[in-house]
């Protein structure tokens, strides 16, 4: 006999109530359950046909019933594949996104630097305060599980955990549904010292794979400089300046714009700053790159919501034109809104 949609959904609900309270669950504690609108009486047959097929058994005479290894199989594989879907599918969506992102980032700055004749830079948004969706433990071999962790904006990180004991279906169900419950829908900043405390108590024996996931957590919501992508256009613009196309300036001012660790920086202080309705004007001295020390640079911080931020930049000689590149950069950071919206 296979099991139909009725008989899946009352194992799972057999599952999910004994590992939430670890006591034998009975047909009236099933009937509760909203979703599956049963009488007590017709989910007592259904437990009987499930006991039957091995899929849960009854500890002791009277009592409720259990899951068996079988039941636990079957939970943990249709899981796994429908976690595993899910991964995948917003893999697919991120790629397509990310494709259509780069294009219109690239378009971008080649429009600005023709508009404005200075040199322009545009980095593609990244998730600030990035708040963790789920995450996904399974065994790949008896010392290695697998973490997939996917946070906001269906950011997927994969890391590969080694541990000293080989863990059952059960102790990774288990481990799913504490961390799950607990980490869901939170930043970085809210797991503080009690919460991973009180997690690894709760984990026992286990806490020191709780710990190893957490690390792989606070990988996956850290902003990493390597995967900022920044784009650039314009750099040949600086010879139409004369105090700017001296050999040696002109070649410091294309070397930044050409290394992305020289325009991280910039990145990082317009991020910090929080005024100006997100544009900053830096003269001379006051940016934060050196080779740029001879310019004007100003930058405007762009959201698409979510938390979702980039950097727009425009880089010329001190007597650029400030009253239209910040009327630019302000019309800019609406139609990038509406350009995102529409890809």
């Amino acid at each position: 006999m296979q099991l139909d949609e009725r008989k899946t959904k009352i194992l799972h609900a057999i599952i999910k109530t004994y590992l939430e309270t670890g006591e034998p669950v009975g047909s009236r504690t099933i009937s509760k359950y909203a979703d599956l609108n049963l009488s007590s009486a017709t989910i007592r047959n259904e437990m009987s046909d499930l006991e039957e097929l091995g899929y849960i058994i009854q500890p002791h005479t009277s009592a409720g019933r259990i899951p068996s290894d079988k039941g636990y199989r079957l939970y943990v594989d249709r899981m796994m594949e429908e976690k595993e879907r899910e991964v995948t599918e917003m893999k697919e969506l991120m790629i397509q996104k990310q494709d259509k992102m780069d294009l219109v980032l690239k378009q971008v700055a080649k429009v600005l630097a023709l508009n404005t004749n200075y040199a322009t830079m545009i980095t593609a948004p990244q998730y600030h305060r990035t708040k963790l969706k789920f995450i996904q433990l399974s065994m790949v071999s008896e010392d290695q599980i697998l973490a997939v962790v996917v946070t906001e904006g269906n950011v997927v990180k994969n890391k590969m955990l080694h541990i000293e004991h080989c863990l059952d279906n059960e102790t990774i169900l288990k481990l799913n549904i504490l961390l799950n419950t607990s980490l869901n829908g939170l930043t970085i900043e809210q797991i503080n010292l009690g919460m991973i405390a009180k997690l690894k108590e709760q984990a026992g024996i286990h806490s020191q794979v709780v710990n190893s996931v957490l690390d792989a957590v606070a990988e996956a919501i850290r902003l990493d400089d390597d995967d900022l992508e920044i784009y650039t256009s314009g750099a040949t613009n600086i010879f139409k300046y004369p105090e700017l196309s001296d050999s040696e300036r002109a070649s410091e001012l294309i070397s930044a714009l050409e290394e992305k660790q020289q325009l991280v920086s910039l990145v990082h202080e317009t991020m910090s700053e929080g005024e100006h309705n997100g544009i900053q004007v830096y003269i001379g001295d006051e940016t934060p790159v050196k080779n740029m020390k001879d310019c004007s640079v100003v930058t405007a911080t762009y959201e698409l919501g979510e938390g979702m931020q980039g950097t727009i930049g425009i880089i010329g000689p001190k007597r650029m034109d400030y009253e239209k590149v910040v009327n630019t950069l302000k019309t800019l950071m609406v139609q990038l809104d509406e350009l995102f919206d529409k890809s």
